[in-house]
């Protein structure tokens, strides 16, 4: 793995807690960290959390995509970077934004959503709505800023060359996960159901599950089509072939789980005997004991084969 990958999410997990508690603005580190990189013809990212630096930390990645009627934008970081992502967006196009999806609820993407305001369509899987009315952010006078449009399995927004279709497959790093499909430029915005390339971050509190994680991976590969280019969660933009190796990765760790339990092992002991098989090179184990090891996906694990 490059080194500054592996920077990025030692980055991101070891700012969750900021996600979680509370988070007040972007540092100058962060600022000058984060830019946006043309991915194909009218689609962007703007990223920066690959910096070795806590205070550098701006939230996932998000996508701006330029429609003959304006910007839509897919994931809106933490709290306070609404000014910068509209700064930034500006400096390819002058059209407004007209959209908003979330691939998910935590804050570290959804968490500048009430800077653009009540009047900008906002989209969401149904069960990320019904977790984003949880969230302190969404509660009050503030409720009206949750999405305002939800679907259940898949829908398609604009036509042609503009046309944006929302899968739903599953639970995984929560209940709601949307992907994100530009079928114009063969690309896909997964959020954080491809994060990095090491164990997952499973929010059960939010529906997340570590078991189907691997399968709802597994039928976003075999469903969606035409598509040769991937917007990770954190990490850079990657490839399809990279995406399918994580679903992979994620069904090879299911087993180990049910195998390990399966032979009587505590989790504690089959945390200590989990390895990265060899196949999958660049990936790592634990970058955060406390959000997303291979002791906290196990104990998912074994919580859900439990039942």
């Amino acid at each position: 793995m490059k080194r500054g990958i592996v920077l990025g999410i030692i980055v991101v997990l070891g700012c969750l807690p900021l996600v979680v508690s509370g988070f007040q603005g972007p540092s100058p580190a962060a600022l000058a960290a984060t830019k946006i990189e043309k991915v194909k013809d009218n689609l962007y990212v703007i990223s920066g959390s690959g910096v070795a630096d806590q205070n550098a930390f701006s939230g996932g990645n998000t996508a701006v995509f330029v429609t003959d009627s304006g910007v839509v934008v897919v994931d809106t970081k933490l709290p306070g970077w609404g000014p910068t992502l509209l700064e930034r967006i500006k400096t390819v196009t002058n059209k407004p934004v007209t959209t908003i999806i979330n691939t998910h609820t935590h804050g570290d993407h959804t968490g500048s959503n009430e800077f653009f305001g009540t009047t900008v369509d906002s989209v969401v899987h149904e069960n990320t709505k019904a977790n984003m009315a949880r969230m302190d952010e969404f509660k009050g006078d503030k409720a009206k800023f949750l999405p305002k449009r939800t679907y259940k399995d898949k829908l398609t927004i604009g036509k042609g060359k503009d046309e944006i279709d929302l899968y739903y497959f599953g639970p995984g790093h929560t209940g709601g996960d949307s992907f994100v499909v530009f079928p114009a430029v063969r690309t896909m915005h997964v959020g954080d159901m491809f994060a990095w390339k090491a164990l997952p971050y499973i929010d059960t509190g939010n529906g997340g599950s570590a078991v189907a994680q691997a399968s709802t991976l597994a039928k976003a590969a075999a469903s969606v089509k035409d598509v040769d280019t991937i917007i990770p969660g954190h990490i850079p933009v990657t490839t399809w072939n990279d995406f399918k190796e994580y679903a992979d990765f994620s069904q090879d760790f299911v087993t180990f789980a049910r195998n390990q339990m399966k032979a009587g092992k505590t989790i504690d002991q089959a945390a200590s005997e989990y390895k990265v098989p060899v196949r999958f090179k660049g990936y790592v184990v634990t970058v955060n004991t406390q959000f997303a090891s291979a002791q906290t996906n196990l104990k998912a694990a074994y919580d859900e084969l439990k039942r």
